[in-house]
């Protein structure tokens, strides 16, 4: 049985990962084979075991809520450790995350001369759910390094996902004969900035009013998100016309789909915080 992988070695991986990602993202030929055979001498593993190794890192990726290499298909069942290693290199690489969701809102801005309606899907359910241990593994990765807060910090991956769902929102009208409702769509947390309960006023193509609030990431349809209390309240008080619309993939291609109110009927709901007063 093979040893288990020492975490220089590990960190080798996964620096050369995210080397030939880097090249992929930005549209620059790489060999994959070159890179195996530096890394066999480097850290003294077969090339099978290195191959299935950035296997791994992109499905501790896929957890992170992050893209991966596409020709490293995600394979589970991987050592904590590994994860562990992913992590050091994100943060030692700030810029990473940032750079990465630029080069995707430059070539989505790029497709975007005109209104373009989104893929809109069905959300998760039991029925669709991945296998559970592949699912279990996910999960405790989210939950270890709190990617839901992470996405939640990153302001420019938010924004990107607002303007992508208006163009949507446009798009969809246009496309039902609705013209004169386009104009009257509102970027709401914009314009008048977070606290409203939603993001973007947008309209049904019969008039009603649909009150979107957008969660964007650049993981899988599962990855958790945050929401606030005045998020869920104003939901709950306007249940016919509030609407989440959850992005995701959103670095590589952009995909939704829709929860309406109540939010508990399709999420567990997980309070993480609470507000200290003094006595």
């Amino acid at each position: 049985m093979a040893s288990d992988w020492t975490d220089e070695q590990n960190d080798a991986i996964v620096a050369d990962y995210f080397d030939m990602f880097v090249n992929e993202l930005a549209g620059q030929s790489y060999n994959k084979a070159e890179h195996n055979r530096a890394l066999q001498s480097m850290i003294r593993r077969p090339r099978g075991a290195i191959e299935y190794k950035h296997q791994n890192i992109s499905a501790v990726l896929k957890g992170l809520n992050e893209g991966w290499i596409q020709g490293y298909k995600p394979a589970f069942n991987y050592q904590l450790a590994l994860a562990d290693a992913v992590d050091r290199w994100l943060r030692s690489h700030p810029d990473w995350l940032e750079r990465a969701t630029h080069t995707a809102i430059e070539g989505i801005r790029l497709t975007l001369q005109e209104p373009k309606e989104l893929w809109i899907g069905p959300p998760p359910t039991y029925s669709n759910a991945p296998p559970p241990a592949e699912l279990e593994q996910m999960q405790a990765v989210a939950r270890r390094y709190d990617v839901a807060e992470r996405d939640a910090r990153n302001r420019k991956l938010g924004r990107a996902g607002e303007e992508r769902v208006l163009a949507h929102e446009r798009a969809t009208l246009l496309a039902d004969g609705r013209s004169d409702l386009v104009h009257r769509i509102r970027w709401v947390s914009e314009l008048d900035g977070d606290g409203a309960g939603y993001d973007i006023q947008s309209f049904e193509p019969n008039g009603g009013e649909r009150l979107i609030e957008v969660k964007t990431t650049n993981g899988w349809e599962r990855a958790p998100f945050y929401i606030s209390r005045n998020e869920l309240e104003f939901a709950e008080a306007h249940y016919d016309e509030w609407r989440l619309v959850r992005v995701w993939n959103f670095a590589r291609e952009p995909r939704a789909f829709e929860l309406s109110p109540p939010l508990d009927a399709h999420v567990s709901l997980m309070a993480t915080s609470y507000q200290a007063t003094f006595l």
